[in-house]
């Protein structure tokens, strides 16, 4: 076979079932409205849960952090681009979130992967939630350490792997909520049994951080529960991008010397962390508060209207509502017909979620308003049908 073979029919595998994956360019993504060109619609696909991508104040940072920085940071932060602005906003992060030590990364994706690529050994075994993000189950697959998965959100399950003899370490791995399906870990037991068993335990709470807890601290912080290593990301509620891992101090020196994601990446520019801290202090406002009130409004109304039309809804509470619909062809029939009347989903299929439950990810934002709700209520209500 050539490598032109190899990709022609790995093309057309995924033709085939359905499931190519497609770009759309767009002139404007984030916030209440998706636009191309001269045409828009009310965007529900965006992870700006709280708005504040468009924020003037955070878009003012940005541009006053370029303006005395400039627009790249220069080099890895091992080298010379770790910055007092960086240095300020995780001494800022760590404060908030109660840990010794916060370590900025590029993505969430490179600090999942960067954690336990650095951590784990051929002796130790990881235990994770099965439905856990690619970037963690992935980096637990390439690793050297045993991995086992277990059932969604069962606890009991996890306990009975993590008390299964070992020489070597163990890791547990979950999220605070959960991407595709939107619902939220049992923490509190998942970290009981992960302590009893004498482990550590890892949560990636990309989309709890800045919507849960006092403050917008998280699902932890909502749960009250302190996870050994906690990764924070910031394209979602905070409206930007890149990541922080918060750990104890040894933890952090530890990573300095030996997570690869770190050591070798140009570090974030010096003006996205001015950017970031100006987010964090939206975050921790009143305004902040309002912003998340407004947001849960906007769940309670969708759902309580999804359940007079008879729409089976995931058991989530969270700003993700999914709308599964079994069959790839069908997700994409009703998305199509969704957007040509204003409405902007994406239908999600397999390989990122399960066989058979290809579905409609609908996000909601604290930039919609009450109309939209009702609007996407009614859209979605006539394209089933």
């Amino acid at each position: 076979m050539s490598w032109q073979q190899r990709i022609d029919s790995a093309l057309s595998e995924r033709r085939d079932a359905d499931a190519l994956r497609r770009r759309y360019p767009v002139t404007h993504g984030a916030g209440r409205w998706l636009e191309q060109g001269e045409q828009r619609w009310l965007n529900f696909s965006s992870n700006d849960y709280l708005g504040l991508s468009q924020h003037p104040q955070i878009i003012a940072a940005w541009q006053q952090g370029a303006e005395r920085y400039g627009t790249g940071s220069g080099g890895s932060g091992h080298v010379t681009g770790y910055s007092v602005a960086h240095q300020h906003v995780e001494q800022e992060l760590a404060e908030w979130l109660g840990y010794p030590r916060a370590l900025l990364f590029i993505s969430g994706f490179a600090a999942n992967q960067a954690l336990i690529a650095a951590l784990m050994r051929k002796e130790d075994r990881i235990v994770a939630d099965r439905l856990s993000h690619a970037s963690l189950l992935e980096a637990a697959s390439h690793s050297p350490a045993q991995l086992r998965r277990f059932a969604h959100n069962d606890s009991a399950q996890l306990a009975m792997l993590l008390g299964k003899p070992i020489d070597g370490l163990q890791l547990a791995v979950t999220e605070g909520i959960f991407s595709m399906d939107g619902d939220s870990a049992p923490l509190a037991e998942i970290a009981v049994a992960t302590h009893a068993a004498n482990g550590w335990l890892l949560v990636d709470d990309a989309h709890g951080i800045g919507v849960c807890g006092d403050e917008g601290r998280g699902s932890c912080a909502a749960q009250q529960v302190k996870p050994d290593l906690l990764v924070v990301t910031f394209g979602k509620a905070f409206g930007l991008s890149g990541a922080a891992v918060l750990c104890s101090e040894d933890a952090a020196d530890y990573l300095l010397q030996f997570a690869r994601h770190l050591i070798y990446s140009t570090s974030m520019p010096p003006a996205q962390a001015v950017a970031l801290s100006q987010a964090l202090a939206v975050v921790r406002s009143d305004e902040g508060e309002t912003r998340r009130q407004t947001l849960r409004r906007h769940i309670a109304r969708f759902r309580q209207g999804a359940e007079q039309l008879d729409m089976q809804l995931t058991a989530s509470n969270s700003a993700i509502q999914p709308l599964i619909v079994g069959e790839n062809v069908r997700a994409l029939q009703i998305t199509e017909r969704v957007r040509d009347q204003g409405c902007w989903l994406t239908a999600i299929r397999p390989p990122t979620v399960p066989a058979g439950t290809a579905r409609l990810r609908m996000t909601l934002t604290a930039s919609h308003e009450t109309q939209d709700i009702d609007r996407l209520l009614e859209v979605l209500h006539a394209a089933r049908e």
